[in-house]
């Protein structure tokens, strides 16, 4: 490697790999010598400069999916950890993926004590252990949270804290519309992960299915992550004897679906925070593997865990989760909100209120600022 500054960056997933070039981008435009390299997915690599690795098809979902693949993520742990002792980078920028990247952190801090390691988009500790804040500021050097109400939670254990604000407003503000949502059109939004995918969408499937029979003038619609899944879902509906036609799956659909439905079953997770931006009126549904349902809900201390929800500090959303996660209940809960103008007018207008509370446009471009000037420390 050469004499420039290098920074090793670690980001797991799609949506690790997009906010993370997001940021590589802007700070290239501020530290244009930078080396970049790593881990990440093809965006990132499109910006690496050096040993990069593309891993954005091992994202996992719940306990049982990462015990199975315990090896697979030892070995790459290993592998990292002596690439970033070869290459010896000024700092190692983990991006989200927070069961791999805070272990993998506290190993190069223990190993480079010198060496800066920073993390963006702040792990939601705060929701299931709140006592590993106070380790976690023993090896980051510095938190870049997305949410306000994190930088006081995080820096009273002492570690390092900037709110950048959150990267969605960049991005989906430019993909808004304008519009006029379809009266009749129900969104199915079962996730973007095979087993989320797997889990939700036949249950969505039979819950439009219930709907249309009390309903026949109502449409359905399902966005697709990828190819892949979107043959999965077609042929899912054809083995359950539905016509092609009955609800349509599309690609690249979600952020225009999340505009034009009138209703949706959003699964928990970002797209419900997007959805939220958007104004969709929904509900929130999630099932994993009993084993996962059983260690979540020992760990997580809160009362909700839908985003719109957790940042409103009520239910604002109907979770059916889990068992409750039932085509008959998901029937309900879209029927109920069809029915009631005013039920969804007043999740959009506290939709308002929490997007408002996310702070301005901008985020990848603070994120940039912060990260060079740890490296310029």
């Amino acid at each position: 490697m050469s004499n420039k500054q290098i920074l090793y960056v670690v980001a797991g997933e799609e949506s690790g790999d997009a906010r993370g070039a997001e940021v590589l981008s802007a700070l290239k435009e501020l530290l244009p010598e930078l080396e970049i390299v790593g881990a990440g997915g093809p965006r990132i690599a499109k910006l690496a400069t050096g040993p990069f690795m593309d891993w954005s098809g091992e994202a996992v979902v719940g306990f049982w999916d990462v015990i199975k693949k315990y090896g697979y993520f030892k070995t790459q742990m290993d592998r990292m950890i002596a690439e970033i002792g070869r290459i010896q980078p000024e700092a190692v920028l983990f991006i989200d993926y927070p069961g791999f990247n805070l272990r993998l952190a506290r190993q190069v801090k223990a190993r480079h004590p010198a060496m800066k390691t920073l993390f963006y988009i702040s792990p939601q500790v705060w929701a299931w252990n709140r006592g590993r804040i106070p380790k976690m500021a023993k090896f980051l050097d510095r938190m870049l949270c997305i949410f306000p109400f994190e930088k006081a939670l995080y820096e009273a254990s002492g570690l390092r804290t900037e709110f950048v604000g959150h990267p969605m407003l960049d991005s989906l503000a430019k993909l808004r519309s304008g519009v006029e949502r379809r009266d009749q059109l129900v969104g199915l939004f079962p996730g973007s992960r095979d087993r989320e995918v797997k889990r939700l969408f036949p249950v969505m499937l039979e819950a439009a299915g219930l709907l249309r029979a009390a309903r026949p003038d109502l449409e359905f619609e399902a966005p697709a992550a990828n190819a892949r899944l979107a043959g999965w879902m077609k042929e899912h509906m054809a083995s359950r004897g539905y016509d092609p036609g009955f609800c349509k799956v599309g690609l690249d659909r979600f952020y225009g679906l999340a505009q034009e439905a009138t209703v949706g079953m959003v699964c928990s997770g970002t797209a419900t925070l997007e959805s939220a931006f958007f104004g969709l009126p929904m509900l929130i549904a999630y099932k994993v593997s009993w084993l996962t349902w059983v260690v979540g809900r020992a760990l997580v201390k809160l009362p909700h865990i839908g985003m719109p929800n957790v940042l409103a500090g009520r239910e604002i959303v109907p979770e059916l989760l889990q068992a409750t996660a039932s085509p008959e209940r998901l029937a309900a809960a879209v029927g109920e909100l069809l029915d009631k103008p005013a039920a969804r007018l007043a999740q959009q207008a506290a939709f308002a209120s929490v997007i408002s509370g996310l702070g301005s446009c901008g985020a990848a471009a603070r994120a940039a600022d912060a990260v060079a000037r740890a490296l310029g420390e």
